[in-house]
């Protein structure tokens, strides 16, 4: 490791006023991607900013036909809700499903969706639940906040608060794993909300996205079978050593048929 400039504010605007007088400040939450990636120099900030000790970024509210998440909460904590479970149990299988132990109890929804790994889970929550991700300054809708490889809509210095995901009627997300990282291959997450259902694809293409093939076949008729004879293209997919464009295209529909057979009745 290098040297560089550690603080640990306890407030939004202390980390807000740190992170403008920093020469090429980076905020800390879980650490589970900056801090492997500081080690081998691929991100060398010249001051770090903890948001660790900002308690209102680790709350967890069900109310009001939504589920509220603060940015530090982290992704063990989203599993063991019996809160959010009970209100979107897709939100908190989907959770019990990243990475291993120490990553779920080190990692948070904030940085996760900061940082929009294409292979991440969240943002396939995100997607297919019309969430919307709230930050110290605005309100971003979730069709709006992934912009492409690892880049949001975030602007230079904005934080993350809060991620709010309206309660669905039913929910589901199907994941193949890559094995040894728990990473998406490809996963794809289905919400249905007031008769309209939203399909998300997190690990195929460098950015989580909706499909609008599927969305169409589903809004059409809500079962597997209408997904038959459904191709999705692979010119724009994945394509390195864990699988081929090809088997990705090939994986986005059997994880939709998937995810809909594990839709609750």
């Amino acid at each position: 490791m290098y040297s560089f400039n550690y603080s640990k504010p306890d407030t939004i605007e202390a980390a807000r006023e740190m992170m403008r007088s920093a020469e090429d400040g980076i905020y800390l939450a879980g650490g589970q991607t900056l801090i492997p990636a500081m080690k081998q120099r691929l991100s060398a900030p010249t001051d770090v900013i903890d948001l660790s000790s900002i308690g209102e970024l680790t709350d967890i509210d069900v109310s009001d036909g939504r589920v509220r998440l603060g940015a530090l909460v982290k992704h063990a904590d989203v599993a063991g809700s019996d809160a959010v479970r009970s209100a979107i149990p897709a939100l908190a299988d989907l959770a019990a499903g990243i990475g291993d132990a120490q990553v779920r109890n080190r990692g948070t929804i904030g940085g996760s969706v900061a940082n929009n790994d294409p292979a991440a889970d969240y943002p396939a929550a995100l997607l297919g639940l019309g969430a919307s991700v709230h930050t110290d300054q605005r309100q971003i809708p979730a069709d709006d906040f992934f912009v492409g490889l690892f880049e949001t809509a975030l602007e230079e210095g904005e934080i993350i608060t809060q991620v709010a995901f309206p309660v669905p009627d039913r929910a589901a997300y199907a994941k193949f794993p890559n094995p040894a990282s728990r990473y998406a291959t490809v996963g794809v997450f289905i919400g249905v909300r007031d008769g309209v259902t939203r399909v998300a694809v997190t690990g195929a293409a460098p950015c989580a996205f909706r499909s609008a093939e599927i969305e169409a076949a589903l809004n059409a008729e809500i079962s597997a079978r209408s997904l038959d004879g459904i191709t999705i293209g692979a010119d724009d997919l994945n394509n390195d050593i864990h699988a081929s464009a090809e088997y990705r295209a090939h994986l986005v529909t059997v994880m939709a048929k998937r995810a809909v057979t594990a839709l609750p009745k």
